[in-house]
């Protein structure tokens, strides 16, 4: 195979790699919008893996001037989507930070309190006095 052959196939495979990103985001936005917390996790153990070689094809193969508009309109929707995850994880992180307050709260105060059991006047102070 020639060095142009090469390079024609590098790029070609870069654009694929970030096409399967934008695809993996996609589905990661997906499960984000369905709160689906552990196939989000999954999706993006892939996502991380796939950024990573592409990394390293970026550096191999030079991109020419269509394939650079194209990556950068891909970069930019997978970005898109990144955003949004981000927010629907941070808004997670928020509503799972006022539960364990409230679960906080409330273990404080059965310490505090006892069991919370309620006894009569008269089981706890005797049958009236006279």
């Amino acid at each position: 195979m020639s060095a142009r052959q090469e390079e024609t196939q590098g790029a070609a495979e870069i654009i694929a790699g970030y096409e399967a990103l934008l695809a993996i985001s996609e589905a990661m936005l997906a499960a984000a919008r369905d709160a689906d917390w552990p196939t989000l996790v999954e999706q993006e153990t892939d996502y991380v893996r796939r950024v990573e070689r592409l990394s390293r094809l970026d550096a191999e193969h030079p991109l020419d001037e269509h394939r650079q508009r194209r990556k950068a309109e891909l970069l930019e929707r997978i970005l898109d989507n990144d955003l949004e995850v981000r927010q629907r994880l941070i808004r997670r992180r928020d509503e799972l930070g006022e539960l364990i307050g409230t679960s906080r709260r409330q273990r404080d105060l059965q310490r505090a309190y006892g069991s919370g059991r309620v006894l009569a006047a008269e089981a706890r102070f005797g049958q009236g006095s006279s």
